[in-house]
């Protein structure tokens, strides 16, 4: 029933993130692009966990702790962007 339920979660998740893709390529502004970004990475993080339940494996939790900590820093970045011009004063 477990592995059910990880295959569908999977399922929902990839489906996200074909849609938050969709978006990112074809947002109309620049904020709708860094909030499909944002949500491209987060669904990422949750993909990257659910194959982590799913194949018992530790290394993919390291490396959704990784890409978390990266796409909070982009997503920073890139709203600093947008909202002034510029990432560093």
């Amino acid at each position: 029933m477990i592995a059910w339920a990880l295959d569908f979660a999977i399922a929902c998740v990839a489906i996200a993130l074909a849609l938050a893709g969709w978006r990112l390529l074809a947002g109309p502004e620049a904020t709708d692009r860094v909030l499909a970004l944002d949500t491209l990475y987060v669904n990422t993080v949750a993909l990257v966990l659910l194959l982590g339940l799913r194949f018992r494996s530790d290394l993919l939790f390291e490396a959704a702790l990784v890409i978390a900590m990266l796409g909070f820093i982009a997503t920073v970045a890139l709203a600093r962007f947008v909202a002034r011009g510029d990432v560093v004063e």
